[in-house]
């Protein structure tokens, strides 16, 4: 079998001498997210142990031309006799041989300095197809051949045979001081790419939440177009239907005109309230209830920074409890999976039965919601997860969230007491100023300033919270109504259009 094997491997280098082996260039710019070029950084092929640098316009490239056997005679020389590899050298440049059953298991691999010989008879010890790997400095070939005698010739392109070894494939490391090091797995070398690197932040971590004016953080929408398919369209907005615990629900979305699926747009949740739908926030004719879409809050998004989505009741256009809240939480994965939005602001908003409903989002969905605001809140006609280990207290998840609360103290349907003594506090309790271990503390022994007039209002900002959950109460001498307003005629509901809830609440989710 071995002088089988090696007078076939000497025909098989001499029809190697004729081929050409292959070769790659590898082109890439390097970014930032936004499309500017980053010079200076490291680009690493980890396998080849090559590396190069981004130049001015984030640019960089490999290439390598490997030749042939033929071509490299002034480096050396080689030939096989008997099964015998006899090689020479002129330079330093190793002599590498490998060779490989065709599982890709490796039976032999040797590196050579020098001159000197191999006896490559010993290799082979069962009948079959074989690769041999031949490389001397630069110029590499190799080589299909049967222990059998019948010989395959040069299989330089087989990319099944080569891949089992190690063909083209690589892996490309970037880095650049201010960037998070991105590696990237090459199937194949002879390709260009555009690489994006994202910056490190700088930005404090906590045990849970944000820090203010933190990065956005992109939704697996973004740079995507929806999928959503539409079941009607109204004057500002489209209707949609989705499908939660075998029941369909509907919901309003309104984009801005100029929505950028690469850009991540703030979420606002509108809920409604009883004797009302989700409807009439996206077309409705003007009232002290529906003054503007959205709680007023569209009209203030100047540049489009929002996208607005109004949720529907049930049947009875009342929220009934938990399963609203799973119809909530599964509307946002919808939104973010099919839109551009980020993630750490979302905001919902409601007034009477859907105030209530969103103080019961506010205490469940903390992990989703960054902030919420509440007109005529009250603690009752809300569903809450039970803590397990106290069936008696209802926040099971004991975490804080930015709240804000707007209440008339003359109203009648909504208690303003109750809302300040048990909805207020129920937040507070846990909103306290972060401890050295990063668990929130009690601050509902601070009690709110309150308003004690017939005209205006007083907003009050607490200050013994965690200043990334703060907590406003704004009080004013009215009823039930959230479009408050400073005039003093406030009980006949007029001067609505005059509202100035909408502008607070805006600065209030534009904080964050």
């Amino acid at each position: 079998m071995g002088k089988s094997f090696s007078s076939l491997f000497s025909a098989a280098v001499i029809a190697a001498m004729c081929g050409t082996a292959s070769a790659y260039t590898l082109n890439g710019t390097v970014t930032t997210n936004d499309g500017k070029a980053i010079q200076g950084a490291d680009v690493k092929l980890l396998k080849r142990n090559k590396a190069t640098s981004t130049d001015e316009q984030g640019k960089f490239s490999f290439h390598e031309t490997t030749i042939g056997i033929a071509q490299a005679r002034s480096a050396g020389g080689f030939s096989l006799s008997n099964g015998v590899l006899n090689f020479t050298q002129n330079g330093n440049s190793p002599v590498q041989v490998k060779m490989f059953d065709m599982v890709g298991n490796q039976v032999f691999a040797q590196t050579f300095q020098g001159t000197g010989s191999v006896d490559l008879n010993s290799v082979i010890e069962a009948q079959g197809t074989y690769l041999a790997r031949i490389k001397l400095g630069s110029a590499q070939e190799t080589i299909r051949f049967s222990a059998s005698g019948n010989y395959k010739g040069s299989v330089a392109q087989d990319r099944t045979a080569l891949m089992k070894i190690d063909g083209e494939q690589d892996t490309l490391s970037i880095e650049k001081e201010g960037f998070v090091t991105k590696k990237i797995f090459l199937p194949k070398l002879d390709t260009t790419l555009s690489i994006k690197l994202d910056e490190v932040s700088s930005e404090q971590t906590f045990k849970f939440g944000y820090a203010l004016k933190n990065e956005p953080r992109m939704s697996k929408g973004c740079g995507k177009n929806s999928s959503l398919n539409s079941t009607g369209t109204v004057e500002n907005g489209k209707k949609y239907n989705l499908n939660v615990g075998g029941k369909n629900r509907t919901f309003f979305i309104t984009l801005p005109s100029n929505y950028d699926n690469t850009k991540p747009h703030k979420l606002l949740i509108a809920n409604h309230c009883m004797g009302s739908k989700a409807e009439d926030f996206v077309h409705h004719t003007p009232d002290y209830d529906h003054p503007t879409p959205y709680y007023g809050q569209q009209k203030l998004d100047k540049n489009g920074d929002y996208i607005f989505v109004a949720p529907q009741g049930n049947d009875n256009g009342t929220w009934n409890g938990k399963e609203d809240h799973q119809f909530v939480d599964e509307m946002i994965t919808t939104m973010f999976d099919n839109y551009c939005i980020d993630t750490t602001r979302v905001f919902a908003t409601g007034f009477s039965f859907g105030a209530m409903f969103t103080n019961s989002l506010a205490q469940d969905l903390q992990e989703r919601l960054r902030a919420v605001a509440v007109y005529a809140t009250a603690d009752y006609n809300i569903w809450l997860p039970a803590n397990s280990n106290n069936p008696g207290r209802y926040d099971a998840k004991d975490l804080p969230i930015a709240w804000m609360g707007v209440h008339g103290k003359r109203d009648g349907v909504c208690n303003y007491d109750r809302a300040k003594t048990s909805a207020l506090p129920r937040i507070l309790k846990r909103n306290g100023k972060a401890d050295v271990n990063g668990n929130f503390t009690d601050a509902s022994s601070e009690k709110p300033q309150e308003f004690n007039g017939k005209a205006g209002h007083l907003c009050y900002d607490f200050k013994t919270v965690d200043e990334r959950f703060p907590v406003k109460w704004c009080s004013w001498n009215g009823e039930h109504q959230w479009t408050a307003h400073d005039g003093s005629n406030t009980s006949t509901g007029q001067g609505w259009q005059n509202t100035w809830v909408p502008e607070e609440v805006h600065k209030f989710f534009e904080q964050f």
